[in-house]
């Protein structure tokens, strides 16, 4: 049986982990997600800042997020006891849904911006190359011209 000692094991593990966390892949994720925690708390700000007080003035000033349906009501047992009151708490669940579909529909629209972008580039790479292609096709004509005028000339 090959096994190797603790301390050479806990090397390996330790430069397996170093390597990991030195790919690429891996410092790309990290930035991801604090980016998107950002943007996140951006988004909130949006919506609970700009967007939802002019909604809960036509409304009335109902704040969504006050928005319950109580299941049982506060109350205090003969031991004198107190048990709070229990509520589904709709009204945070709708807009929790709200902000994610404002992400959702700033990412839809900047993954599109990049997809165009993208699109435009690879089209002009296209041109390019069938640019080249032409003009390698004209050089080689061209060639074809010289050799043959050449050819023409010793004869």
């Amino acid at each position: 049986m090959n096994t190797l000692p603790v301390k050479e094991k806990s090397m390996s593990i330790a430069k397996e982990f170093r390597d990991f966390i030195a790919r690429g892949n891996v410092m790309d994720l990290a930035v991801g997600v604090i980016i998107g925690g950002a943007f996140g708390q951006i988004v909130n700000s949006l919506v609970n800042d700009i967007i939802m007080p002019p909604i809960s003035y036509v409304t009335g000033n109902v704040n969504f997020k006050d928005i319950k349906i109580l299941l049982r009501d506060t109350y205090i047992d003969s031991t004198g006891k107190t048990f709070d009151a229990i509520t589904l708490n709709i009204g945070n669940f709708f807009q929790v849904i709200f902000n994610f579909m404002i992400i959702a529909i700033v990412i839809f629209l900047i993954i599109k911006v990049v997809n165009r972008v993208k699109r435009e580039q690879e089209t002009k790479e296209k041109k390019e190359e069938k640019k080249i292609v032409e003009d390698s096709k004209e050089v080689k004509i061209l060639m074809e011209i010289r050799d043959s005028l050449k050819k023409n000339g010793k004869n």
